[in-house]
């Protein structure tokens, strides 16, 4: 799905359909896909693909944010994202581009050059001034919940109640990023599967999307070929994960979930648009 001016910056059917969000990962060491699009051509080959394949948004990340890796800085991300970006928005000017990363500099300089949204997996912790900057650009804002960082997080997956804590600590970020002048209608909710949570955790967040709407803000769900989906289906090659990653997307349509982030687009779009078809008037 493609927008014709800065406007518009959601796909045009949004909330009418669960859309997909496509991941372009420009990094060697991302978990399922690390290296494989770290070459200009090579990633330009695959945003052509996630287009004809039905793709509403691209989601351009340079920082692994698996458990373990480490922080590049912010440098190295704008080395690697800029060139991609100004070529991507060049060769396909209507696409929906959104940049992950919690820094608020490669932020800037993304939205600066064609960037349309800022997906956030801290939602801000890691860096206020990105609250600053999305304000600037007026631009969609995913706000995601996590603990630590990627060296810590595996060790954080300890709660209270764990729904309750989790929504309770998405309101937190979402009344500080409104304060700094985040336009509340761009503004997008993560649980953050994965993200400082084990797989009895990430499954409970699944029972539970609906709490997550309650909110009253779009949700963006993040399950594609995580650790716990292997873990579930003992399957340790997360390109084999596809599969289980489909079942989520099925659920996700038939709650009515705004948006879904993905690596295999081609399939997810065939699976949503049968089960939109069933489950959405």
């Amino acid at each position: 799905m493609q927008i014709s001016n800065n406007d518009n910056i959601f796909p045009s059917d949004w909330g009418r359909k669960t859309s997909i969000m496509g991941i372009l990962n420009l990094t060697p060491d991302s978990f399922s896909d690390g290296g494989d699009f770290f070459e200009l051509e090579k990633a330009l080959t695959q945003v052509e693909k996630f287009i004809n394949f039905g793709v509403d948004v691209i989601d351009i990340g340079a920082q692994s944010t698996r458990p373990g890796a480490e922080e590049v800085g912010s440098a190295i991300e704008i080395e690697r994202i800029i060139p991609i970006l100004r070529e991507i928005r060049k060769r396909f000017p209507s696409i929906i581009i959104s940049v992950d990363t919690f820094n608020s500099d490669v932020a800037f300089k993304a939205l600066s050059n064609g960037a349309n949204w800022i997906n956030d997996v801290t939602g801000g912790r890691r860096d206020e001034d990105i609250y600053g900057v999305v304000s600037k650009f007026d631009c969609p804002y995913v706000i995601t919940h996590s603990k630590g960082d990627s060296q810590t997080m595996n060790d954080l997956a300890c709660y209270e109640n764990l729904i309750e804590d989790i929504i309770d600590s998405l309101r937190i970020l979402i009344e500080k990023a409104i304060l700094k002048g985040v336009n509340m209608n761009k503004i997008v909710i993560d649980p953050g599967l994965g993200f400082a949570k084990n797989t009895s955790q990430n499954i409970l967040i699944l029972k539970n999307l609906k709490k997550f709407k309650k909110l009253g803000y779009p949700l963006l769900i993040g399950a594609s070929r995580k650790r716990f989906i292997g873990e579930v289906l003992n399957i340790s090659n997360p390109k084999e994960r596809d599969i289980g990653s489909l079942a989520i997307s099925c659920l996700c349509s038939q709650l009515s979930i705004e948006i879904v982030r993905v690596h295999n687009v081609e399939l997810n779009y065939q699976i949503i648009k049968m089960s939109d078809k069933i489950f959405r008037k």
